[in-house]
């Protein structure tokens, strides 16, 4: 039987590349995206895409790569956690990051020229982290019919 390029065999070694492949090629493409965007007239359709863009798939670069490393409560894929103040900070530690560089990306929202080139591409990421962080918070306290994590 053959096997697309992509599919892992359940058996076959697990590589750096294999482990990590998702992270690597969602950020080369946040990356391809701002050297287009950098290069492009933000006054073009495609210039604008490029700008959108940017925006869009920075949040799936950040969802696919901190949710491996911060965990929250009430996720059905987070490990358990230490008892205490530690055990606190780690429970809740994927919406504390969001926090944090949430209230960054507002900062440098805040510093560069609205109408600029940058500007509205740093708007639509900090829009982007308020629905990351909304999603995170919403799926912790409602549930939705059908939801794995709704049966419990």
């Amino acid at each position: 039987m053959s096997f697309p390029m992509w599919y892992v065999k359940p058996h076959s070694k697990r590589t750096f590349w294999r482990r990590h492949s998702l992270s690597f090629v969602s950020g080369g493409i946040v990356l391809m995206l701002i050297l287009l965007y950098k290069s492009a007239d933000a006054n073009t359709h495609l210039g604008s895409f490029f700008g959108n863009a940017i925006a869009d798939w920075t949040g799936v670069f950040v969802m696919i790569v901190v949710t491996k490393w911060f965990y929250e409560v009430g996720s059905e894929e987070s490990k358990k956690c230490p008892k205490g103040a530690i055990g606190v900070l780690r429970r809740h530690s994927l919406t504390i990051f969001l926090l944090i560089t949430g209230v960054l990306w507002v900062w440098a929202f805040a510093e560069v020229e609205v109408n600029g080139k940058w500007g509205q591409v740093v708007g639509n990421i900090v829009s982007e982290w308020t629905q990351i962080l909304g999603t995170v918070l919403m799926t912790k306290w409602f549930i939705e019919v059908g939801s794995k994590e709704s049966k419990r």
